[in-house]
C-alpha cells in the first residue's frame, strides 16, 4: 500500500511527475507552497507528488512519535544510522515511483526531490532504483550509507542528473556534511550541480531559481 500523499497537478494529463519527500517532523503539505513559484508555465504538464512519511519514535527527539524516514539518534546525523529505517522507506519510494509508472508517467520523465532526511532518501533511493529515472533534486541534506553506495548503484541510474543545494550556516545538517556527500558521489562519476546559500536549513529565492532552471532543462 503506497504512503499517503499529496497531489498538485499543473495541468491536465501529466506526463512528468516530481516526487518530494519533506523533513523531519514536517508532512507533505510542507512543500506545497513551492510549486506556485517553481513552476513555469511553458513547462508541460507535471504531478507533484508529496508523500507523508510514516509516524516513528525519534530517538533525538526524546523517542516522540513524528513523521520521520527513519530514526535519528543523535546529533551527529551521520553516525550510528538507522539503515533498517532507511532502507524500508527507499522500497516505501521505489512504490511511489511505480505507482506513477502505472498511471502512464515513464521513468525517465520521474523527477525525486527531497529535503533533509527527505533529500537523503530521495538520494539514496535514486541511485538504488531499477529503472532509468529524470534526476534528483537533493536540499539541505546527505548522503546516507555512503560507504554502501559503490556496491549498490543501479546501472539504469549510473548517469542520473544530480542537483544539491545546502545553506552555508545549516545548524542541522552541516555545510561540510553536505559537500563531503557532493564529493563522495563526484567520485563515484556523478554529474553533482553543487550550490551553496547564505542560510540556515531552510530554502531561499535564490535556491528556487536555481531548482527552476536545473527542472527546466529536464522538462525541455
Amino acid at each position: 500500500m503506497p504512503l499517503p500523499t499529496v497531489e498538485i497537478e499543473t495541468a491536465a494529463d501529466p506526463k512528468h511527475a516530481v516526487i518530494w519527500l519533506h523533513g523531519l517532523g514536517a508532512d507533505g503539505h510542507d512543500f506545497e507552497p513551492i510549486v506556485p513559484e517553481l513552476v513555469d508555465r511553458a513547462w508541460p504538464a507535471l504531478r507533484f507528488v508529496f508523500p507523508h512519511a510514516p509516524v516513528r519514535p525519534v530517538t533525538v527527539n526524546g523517542g516522540m512519535p513524528m513523521r520521520a524516514w527513519y530514526d535519528i539518534t543523535g546529533m551527529e546525523i551521520a553516525q550510528k544510522q538507522d539503515e533498517a529505517g532507511m532502507r524500508a522507506s527507499i522500497a516505501q519510494l521505489d512504490e511511489l515511483i511505480a505507482r506513477e509508472v502505472a498511471r502512464g508517467i515513464v521513468g525517465e520523465n520521474i523527477i525525486l526531490a527531497g529535503f533533509s532526511q527527505g533529500g537523503a532518501i530521495a538520494l539514496a533511493g535514486g541511485l538504488r532504483h531499477a529503472q532509468k529515472l529524470g534526476g534528483i533534486m537533493a536540499l539541505s541534506t546527505y548522503l546516507p550509507m555512503a560507504e554502501k553506495t559503490d556496491v549498490e548503484i543501479v546501472p539504469a541510474n549510473r548517469a542520473i542528473p544530480i542537483f544539491m543545494g545546502h545553506g552555508t550556516v545549516d545548524p542541522i545538517v552541516p555545510l561540510r556534511l553536505g559537500e563531503m556527500s557532493r564529493d563522495a558521489l563526484q567520485r563515484l562519476g556523478y554529474a553533482v550541480e553543487w550550490h551553496s546559500y547564505p542560510m540556515a536549513h531552510q530554502v531561499c529565492a535564490e535556491e528556487i531559481a536555481d531548482l527552476r532552471r536545473w527542472l527546466g532543462a529536464r522538462l525541455s
